[in-house]
């Protein structure tokens, strides 16, 4: 370490890791958009948030509680340019207006985050 990496890092903040409710209402976010599958998710939040980061337990201990709610069902599908089927996450149509109301969760702690950045 150099006394300049004690500066870069205070210029340049690490990345934010969300937790097990963030990353619910984060996926739950992506969905009422549409199907996706863990790693398009892991890969989107990196892509259109760049201050967040997801670990893969935390995105799939927030899949599995969706899928044990019943909010979410998965299917798997050969993606076009893909290796291996996919894990495809589908959002249960039933569960849209709470699935709205807990995406707005994330927009607001997102906005507020970047903005505070």
């Amino acid at each position: 370490m150099r006394l300049e990496d004690i500066y870069l890092f205070f210029e340049k903040l690490p990345p934010t890791y969300l937790n097990v409710e963030q990353a619910v209402c984060y996926v739950l976010h992506n969905l009422l958009q549409k199907e996706s599958y863990g790693t398009e998710l892991i890969q989107r939040l990196e892509q259109d948030y760049l201050i967040f980061r997801i670990s893969d337990p935390v995105l799939y201990a927030a899949i599995t509680f969706l899928e044990n709610e019943q909010f979410i069902t998965s299917s798997w599908k050969k993606l076009q340019g893909r290796g291996r089927p996919r894990r495809m996450l589908h959002l249960n149509p039933e569960c849209r207006a709470q699935a709205q109301e807990l995406a707005q969760f994330w927009e607001a702690f997102a906005t507020r985050a970047i903005a505070s950045r």
